[in-house]
């Protein structure tokens, strides 16, 4: 029994309340970021960076916003490309217009509260309805967004196609260069958004804001908030006798789960597209987030990641095995069989295990701790 949890006491409320209460979870957990850290930057190509590893963190990003809203507050949201775009239009002109010496780690930031201030506006609808209808409205909100960022050329500088690009910049900016005032941060301060930046700094830059930020929302979870969204998500009227405010619990949901998919959108187009339209981010980029919250599982924040891996590196794996099998055929057909194929693994994973990935994670925990006997 390599994986057990006898002999290991809790003697304070704070080890009982850790994240990860068991030894082997925490050893687990520290190798695993030692190696994501290291193993990558020092081994991995540009088609990994590009083709993989940094599309995996942004969209575990995005599947971390909307797991907030959908899996713990219980608010179904089809708009989760709209709030991307907000996100990457907004670090758009906030680097090219407002901040031109401020780094991409507070533009990010600062572009994700904007994409929660328009997520708190088009939560508003989630008051009075809820379920498909709700749906709906952020279905609108979605089309309306990518309307507006395609119709008023200002939000892309009067760009004659439309298309925004990222210009370059480092982590922290000016202020950590040379006789700035975070002069000491300059060896953190690499070039991290411009389509001749290492995409190692890229990807060290983005895996230490999705562990950051996943960190966060495991710990806005655990807390007196996250029970006030869990309250609202299985019963809003029994949440509101109680003396839950259901204002305030679902705006903050729609807030929060709007600034990830902000940072998310921002990262996106920083660090992974360079330039961008709003096709980038149309519908079939919230159907996709949508997905990887299903199969990873709602209400968890292990299952985001999951469901982001299994989105980003399915069809990968599927364009590189049809090859590797000797099957030659025309591109059409082969996207059309990777789609089926694609489909197919989805509605095996939800009949084998509805809760998804996340589930199919703990049931393996539970086993381990009894190994070698079967009960």
């Amino acid at each position: 029994m390599l994986y057990r949890e006898a002999g290991q006491f809790k003697a304070s409320y704070a080890a009982d309340q850790a994240i990860f209460p068991i030894a082997q979870d925490r050893i687990i957990m520290l190798l695993f970021l030692v190696a994501a850290f290291v193993i990558p930057p020092a081994f991995a190509t540009t088609y990994w960076f590009n083709a993989i590893l940094l599309p995996l963190l942004i969209y575990s990003m995005a599947a971390l916003g909307l797991n907030i809203l959908v899996g713990y507050c219980g608010q179904i949201s089809l708009g989760t490309g709209a709030f991307m775009a907000v996100g990457a239009y907004s670090a758009y002109k906030l680097t090219t217009v407002f901040f031109p010496d401020l780094g991409l780690l507070f533009i990010f930031l600062m572009a994700g509260g904007v994409a929660a201030a328009v997520g708190v506006l088009f939560g508003l609808p989630s008051l009075r309805i809820k379920g498909f209808y709700l749906a709906v409205a952020t279905l609108a909100a979605q089309f309306f967004l990518q309307w507006l960022f395609n119709k008023v050329g200002w939000f892309s500088n009067n760009n004659a196609t439309g298309t925004i690009e990222s210009p370059p910049r480092t982590i922290f900016g000016r202020i950590a260069e040379p006789g700035g005032t975070l002069e000491f941060l300059s060896f953190l301060n690499p070039m991290v958004s411009s389509p001749s930046a290492s995409p190692a700094n890229k990807y060290i830059f983005a895996l230490a804001l999705v562990a950051v930020m996943a960190l966060v929302a495991k710990n806005l979870a655990r807390g007196r908030v996250g029970r006030r969204w869990m309250a609202i998500r299985d019963m809003d009227i029994a949440a509101q006798l109680i003396g839950i405010r259901p204002l305030q619990t679902k705006l903050s949901a729609f807030a929060t789960s709007s600034f990830y998919c902000g940072v998310a959108g921002a990262m996106l187009l920083f660090l992974y597209l360079n330039s961008a339209e709003t096709l980038a981010f149309s519908i079939v980029e919230s159907f996709n987030v949508l997905f990887m919250v299903i199969i990873g599982g709602l209400g968890s924040i292990l299952g985001s990641l999951l469901g982001a891996g299994f989105i980003v590196l399915v069809p990968i794996l599927l364009v590189n095995a049809l090859p590797a099998l000797g099957i030659d055929i025309d591109v059409a057909t082969r996207r059309h069989i990777e789609l089926m194929l694609f489909g197919g693994l989805m509605i095996f994973f939800l009949i084998v295990e509805p809760h998804g990935f996340a589930r199919l994670w703990q049931i393996s925990k539970e086993k381990l701790r009894l190994w070698p006997f079967p009960h």
